[in-house]
Formats: structure tokens, sequence, C-alpha cells
């Protein structure tokens, strides 16, 4: 397949899959589900950080420095625009949003009232950016590679399953119908697509582009990961949950592991 097709299907899969996936789970109110799903997604975004992104990106630069300040200054952008509510949207100090992520369904299903739509609003705007960004961050990837292109797009779907969940949640609790729901969240993944395709023309003119944006996504792989999601694993800290919240971190990381050898052998 040629690059753009790579960038098509895998911008569809991370906002298709991880949206039926997402959807599925919060239909059946499986919460334990979407807290393995989280620790799997920890590890599926350290790994393509630390294994691939990161590595990519230090092939490219002849100043390791270069690499590392962008991804210094990509955690504090992401930080805030955390701050500004880009990215995520809470009007309450114990919101849908920040909620822990064992719990983050029971209280959307027990919660009977709504704010008439502010706050899924807003959850719509700061995830269609998101998404967005996610297109392109794809987009550079695999125009790098196309192995280093699988992985990010697994990474990116790993945690896109856990973030459309909450989101779709928040949607039903700010009144919307679960069919409304399902379609505003569809078109917002369409954005992904978008990105991904627009990054493909733009960075064969501004190829210059490319580093600083693997760089921005090894930034963002982290501070997801450190930032938004593993705080939450914190609110279980029995042994057995410890123990199988590291299962599923080194499982997300075997994965990333796992398909990078695979297309390395093959290329």
């Amino acid at each position: 397949m040629s690059t753009l097709s790579w960038i098509i299907l895998a911008s569809l899969l991370g906002g298709v899959l991880s949206l039926l996936v997402a959807a599925v789970l919060t239909l059946n109110t499986r919460a334990s589900w979407l807290s393995m799903l989280i620790s799997y997604a920890i590890g599926a975004l350290l790994g393509a950080a630390f294994l691939n992104t990161l590595p990519g990106a230090f092939e490219l630069s002849e100043n390791p420095t270069q690499v590392t300040s962008i991804v210094l200054m990509g955690v504090l952008l992401f930080f805030i625009l955390e701050k500004l509510v880009l990215w995520r949207h809470c009007h309450l100090e114990d919101c849908e949003v920040h909620a822990p992520s064992h719990d983050i369904v029971a209280t959307a299903v027990n919660q009977n009232d709504h704010d008439h739509g502010r706050s899924g609003m807003m959850i719509i705007i700061g995830d269609t950016f998101h998404n967005f960004v996610d297109g392109i961050l794809i987009a550079a990837a695999f125009m790098v590679d196309i192995q280093l292109g699988i992985v990010t797009s697994i990474a990116i779907i790993a945690h896109e399953i856990p973030q459309e969940a909450g989101d779709f949640i928040i949607l039903l609790n700010s009144g919307y119908k679960r069919s409304t729901a399902f379609l505003v969240n569809l078109l917002s993944s369409l954005a992904t697509l978008v990105g991904g395709v627009l990054a493909y023309f733009l960075l064969h003119q501004m190829d210059f582009l490319i580093l600083p944006l693997l760089s921005l996504a090894s930034a963002s792989m982290i501070y997801v990961a450190m930032s938004d999601l593993i705080p939450g694993l914190h609110k279980r800290p029995e042994i057995g949950m410890t123990f199988q919240q590291v299962g599923l971190i080194l499982l997300g990381i075997g994965t990333i592991w796992l398909v990078g050898d695979i297309f390395l052998h093959e290329h």
C-alpha cells in the first residue's frame, strides 16, 4: 500500500475502531474493562514514545539536544493546553472528566442531573482538536517509516478507547441520547482522517516539520500516559490490582516492541 493509504487506514481505525469499542464498553457499563484498557494504553503510549518515535526523531536529527528540547517544550505545551481546557473540560470540582477510571462508568450511570449539554459541547470541541492533532502525528510517523506509523497508530488507538469511553459518558450525562452521542463522537473522530490527509500533502512541501512533529508526538504520548492516565491507577493501591496494572502496562509495551520487531525483520 502507498503511504497515503496507510495514513487513511490508520486514521479511520484510530477514530472509528476506538469509538466502537468505547461505545460497547460504555453501553455494557463494564468499568473493570475500562480500567484494564487504561493500564494497557499506558504501556502502549510509553512503548511507542521510547521505543519508536523518539529513536525515529533522533535518527533524523544531527543534534540530540534539539529533539529533547522539543519534547520538553511539548510537555509544557500540553500542560498549558490542558489548563486552557482544550483537551478536556470541567465545570465542577468532582466532575466526570476527572473521576477515577474504575468508577467513571458507575458515576455517569447513576447521575440523573444533566448540565443541558454544556460540558458535552466543550468535550466535543476539545476532542475534535485532539483527534485532528492525532491525525497529523500519524501522518508524520508514516512518512518516516511504515513500521513507525503502525506502532504510533496502535498507541493512539489504545489511549483513544478509554478517552472516547469517558467522552461518551459525559455526553450521556449532558443529556444527549445514546444515538446522538455516538453520531457526534463519530463525526469528531473523522478529524483524525482530516488531520492525517492534510498533513500528508503539507509535509511533502515542508518535510522539515517531520522532526519536530515526531518529537511532539513523543511528548504527547509521555504526557498523556504520565499525567492523565497513571494518576488514576493510584486510586487502586491494592497489591492484586497493582500486579494487574503492571502486567497490563508491560503487555502494552510488549505489543509495541513485538510489532516493531516483526516489521524490522520484514524490512
